[in-house]
């Protein structure tokens, strides 16, 4: 396993895919498409605490919930990983982090306008015929609230741990975002690319109901969409944006 985990998580749609890609460039960074380490380690926890005789026996959940990114990552020689999950900065989850990875986590968040976020879920959605592509978008539990959830957090209670990317700096400034994450990251300087992009990870849009969704184009440039949202969908993200601060 390599030897240094970086997470990386925020809102849908905000180019994670796009700045893996880049940073898979370099020979030393390992990085993956949407990683179920997270997810893992939270059902050991769950099935520990439901578990009637591990509560007695502490040393038993700490080894188990410890040897998982070990076995996740397990024959992976590059000396950093990239591990992308949208709910790293949920306090559970962040707990999880200090307690079985590392005490001096690195979680570099990517956001970007709601309003822009949904504009670009209906446009995928509607390429793929949806029958309705703003349901549930908005809905408490997903994915988008979600993430909005751990992004709220990680903004009140950072103390350095926290690198938060913006999707139009990502596109309009890209070599100095890449730069400013290895200075966050404290990694060694490498000559990226930004043309003849490629992503090395190909995800099964085709599961979600949703191609397309993680493609990314060789050269970056904004896409131009042409959606026009309902009123109660737009006055919700405007709101939203508001709190977030990203208008």
């Amino acid at each position: 396993m390599g030897t240094n985990i970086t997470f990386l998580s925020g809102l849908p749609r905000t180019g994670s895919t796009l700045l893996v890609s880049i940073l898979s460039q370099n020979p030393q960074i390992h990085t993956e498409g949407t990683s179920a380490l997270c997810q893992l380690m939270w059902d050991m926890q769950v099935s520990c605490w439901n578990t009637e005789a591990i509560p007695n026996k502490p040393e038993v959940e700490e080894k188990l919930l410890s040897s998982i990114p070990k076995v996740f990552y397990e024959g992976v020689q590059k000396d950093i990983i990239i591990d992308k999950c949208r709910t790293w900065p949920l306090p559970a989850n962040l707990e999880l982090i200090n307690k079985y990875i590392t005490k001096t986590p690195k979680i570099i968040i990517t956001v970007r306008p709601i309003v822009e976020v949904l504009k670009s879920f209906v446009y995928i959605r509607s390429l793929n015929n949806h029958p309705n592509p703003e349901a549930g978008l908005l809905d408490d539990r997903s994915t988008i609230m979600r993430s909005l959830e751990g992004i709220n957090y990680a903004k009140a209670n950072n103390s350095g741990q926290f690198l938060f990317v913006s999707y139009n700096d990502l596109v309009d400034n890209t070599e100095q975002v890449i730069k400013n994450i290895y200075n966050f990251c404290n990694w060694d300087t490498f000559e990226h690319k930004f043309t003849g992009i490629i992503n090395p990870n190909l995800e099964r849009d085709d599961l979600l109901g949703a191609i397309g969704l993680h493609d990314i184009r060789p050269e970056i440039k904004r896409r131009k969409i042409k959606v026009k949202l309902s009123d109660e969908l737009y006055e919700k993200a405007i709101q939203l944006d508001k709190e977030m601060g990203t208008l």
